[in-house]
């Protein structure tokens, strides 16, 4: 049997967006003790639409909540042979509060990025900590906080181009984006996406074209959501 996994915190580094390193230890919080369960939540948001004489109205979808993990961690110093015993709150309280505000994370002004990682899953993980509970239950008699539980409250984060990549886009009730190939008109892009080519005019309008001839190849347009004829 191997040596025993421990639950860690991935911090994103001050100096660049996106970046991690476990071995970084100003920038990764190790679990002293593992937690005894996770607790993952998420809402999709449904609008039920007015309608009369109907007993179970359609129901439409409109977005959703990003999900969100809950986890207790347990922090001791106290349970260690040296002398003097270690501030709780230095050694590991501290780390979590700073994952809650913008102070010492370089230029992004907000607070950083985690990721969760625990042996064979990985990175199970990533988003922000949106709450923390801090309760202290041990002090030394010089008044130093040895014992802690930190309740925190992850909620998902994820670039935009990464969460359009896991999305089903090609449904013309999306918004979306298109680059222009030779020979292709405004016309024939409307054709192609909604199926009609009178929708022109909706693509002309979303990206402020006066003149529809005055395309390109390589330009980029924005396809409004519109329903497929």
């Amino acid at each position: 049997m191997g040596p025993l996994a421990r639950l860690g915190i991935l911090i994103e580094l001050p100096g660049g967006q996106f970046q991690f390193d476990e071995k970084n230890p100003a920038c990764f919080i190790e679990a002293k003790f593992n937690p005894d369960r996770l607790s993952t939540s998420r809402s999709a948001q449904w609008k039920s639409q007015p309608v009369t004489k109907r007993d179970c109205p359609e129901l439409q979808f409109t977005g959703s909540e990003p999900g969100t993990l809950g986890v207790d961690l347990f922090f001791d110093t106290y349970d260690s042979p040296y002398l003097p015993k270690r501030s709780v709150v230095k050694d590991y309280t501290s780390k979590l509060h700073h994952l809650t505000t913008v102070e010492k994370h370089g230029t992004k002004h907000r607070p950083p990025l985690c990721r969760l990682k625990w042996g064979e899953m990985g990175i199970f993980f990533q988003g922000v900590l949106q709450q923390l509970d801090l309760v202290f239950t041990l002090f030394t008699e010089e008044g130093i906080p040895v014992r802690a539980t930190a309740k925190c409250t992850f909620k998902q984060w994820r670039q935009n181009s990464d969460d359009l990549q896991k999305q089903d886009l090609l449904s013309s009730d999306v918004a979306k984006v298109w680059v222009v190939k030779r020979g292709q008109t405004l016309a024939t892009i409307a054709a192609q996406e909604y199926g009609d080519t009178r929708k022109w005019r909706s693509i002309a309008r979303a990206n402020g074209i006066e003149d529809p001839t005055d395309l390109y190849p390589g330009s980029v347009l924005l396809l409004p959501a519109l329903r497929a004829s």
